[in-house]
């Protein structure tokens, strides 16, 4: 297994998720409940970065490996669903959002190795539209980790649930785009 500069930093974002998870449940007497919205957004905008940095970094450097590219999409699952369950427990997401989000990363995942065993992992590569859905996520939780007034005037509570209403949308749709892509070895006519 390798260990580089990129894959340390992966590894930082999956070590966040319980700081993430924690900090919303220490006592109101050691932090009140705007500094834990306030810290639970930065962790999770920082593990955000490190998600474009260790990609960067990887490529820039030259450090791209099978484990990274392994590693990298589960962090990133790994830490959206843990935000999106500690959100739902704080009814600031809807059932709905949270189950169609961490159910087609269940899906799409499963169904990615499924067909790098049948030999055509290709096929179901990542896109841009699943990298759309990434970014609305991440965009989108850090306003709902907040659910603060920012400026005096941004409803982040407002502002994340219609970000997160699209980005559950475009969690549906790269759903299905995949699902489209693997329809052919699915029913095994393979072209």
């Amino acid at each position: 297994m390798p260990f580089n500069l990129p894959i340390a930093l992966t590894w930082l974002r999956v070590a966040a998720i319980p700081l993430l998870v924690a900090i919303f449940y220490v006592p109101n007497s050691l932090f009140s409940p705007f500094e834990k919205n306030l810290i639970g957004a930065v962790i999770f905008v920082l593990a955000a970065l490190t998600d474009w940095l260790d990609g960067f970094l990887a490529r820039r450097l030259k450090q791209e490996s099978a484990f990274g590219q392994f590693l990298d999409p589960v962090a990133d699952k790994l830490i959206v669903a843990a935000a999106l369950l500690v959100l739902l427990n704080m009814d600031r997401v809807q059932v709905w959002v949270a189950l169609v989000i961490i159910g087609r990363e269940i899906t799409i995942s499963a169904l990615r190795e499924w067909m790098a065993l049948l030999g055509a992992g290709k096929s179901v590569a990542v896109h841009m539209v699943g990298k759309l859905k990434t970014t609305a996520q991440l965009i989108a939780i850090p306003f709902l980790l907040l659910n603060d007034t920012l400026f005096g005037w941004l409803d982040c509570a407002k502002l994340g649930t219609w970000l997160i209403w699209v980005a559950a949308f475009l969690t549906l749709w790269s759903m299905f785009y995949y699902l489209k892509k693997a329809l052919p070895q699915l029913v095994g006519k393979v072209d």
